[in-house]
């Protein structure tokens, strides 16, 4: 077993996280860099390291959650929701089961919340946000984000629902109770049921074929039937009707 296998095998034994179903030159490449930073030579000194040091341990973590976020996020995409996906949804079920899988720091799930709220009153509006990584969770729970990941939020919803602090915007304390979060890994939890709508974006791209094959059908198996998987605009799920889904709109599938 090289050093690398005997790295992931330490981290799945310590934080049930399954690196192997990471691809691996990317994910090899990016602590590697981390463990070359500082000063060491190998996965087993990295490994040896960050059980010492937890603020290593944090920061490796960083690097294998991959978290990268904005507001409203290739905003076609978010508009394609709100006009054709979320009205169908809404016929059927007036207070939608909606879960942002793998939500990073919360940029998504909020961005989820501010679109319902367009069409629902905030008391309706329910948002369950899951990710693996403690330290996102915990940023995505404090609602304080830089004027970067508003890039591309509509100035509307900006303004009401974000207040100036000095450097930093806070989301809106009545928003923010619309959104429930929790720790969960995509590749070992069970998945919630009933779902509405699941939107799991920028994330798969990150796993080998058999974790997507895997994940395809247990997103699947979460939905009700009319329910929709919303994936990244580099997610493209090819021959969808393997896995129980049909194109509802590019990058929607609706579990048939």
């Amino acid at each position: 077993m090289d050093d690398y296998a005997q790295f992931i095998a330490k981290v799945k034994r310590k934080t049930g996280i399954d690196l192997s179903l990471y691809k691996e030159a990317q994910m090899r490449r990016r602590l590697a860099s981390l463990y070359m930073k500082k000063g060491l030579k190998s996965f087993a000194e990295l490994f040896a390291a960050m059980e010492k040091d937890l603020s290593l341990w944090h920061e490796c973590l960083d690097r294998m959650t991959i978290n990268v976020s904005e507001f409203y996020r290739n905003a076609k995409r978010w508009e394609v929701l709100e006009r054709v996906i979320l009205p169908r949804l809404l016929t059927k079920h007036p207070r939608p089961n909606v879960w942002s899988a793998a939500c990073s720091t919360g940029e998504e799930p909020y961005t989820l919340a501010m679109v319902l709220a367009k069409r629902l009153p905030l008391h309706r509006v329910s948002v369950l946000a899951t990710d693996i990584d403690d330290n996102a969770l915990a940023r995505a729970r404090l609602g304080l984000y830089s004027e970067r990941s508003l890039v591309e939020l509509p100035e509307e919803m900006r303004k009401k629902f974000f207040t100036k602090k000095g450097e930093y915007y806070k989301i809106d304390e009545r928003l923010k109770q619309t959104v429930k979060f929790q720790k969960h890994n995509l590749l070992a939890d069970p998945f919630p049921r009933n779902m509405d709508l699941i939107v799991c974006r920028n994330v798969l791209i990150y796993f080998t074929e058999e974790a997507k094959r895997m994940l395809y059908r247990k997103f699947h198996d979460a939905l009700r039937p009319g329910g929709v998987l919303f994936v990244g605009s580099t997610e493209q799920i090819f021959n969808p009707s393997l896995y129980g889904f049909e194109v509802e709109e590019t990058f929607f599938y609706r579990r048939k």
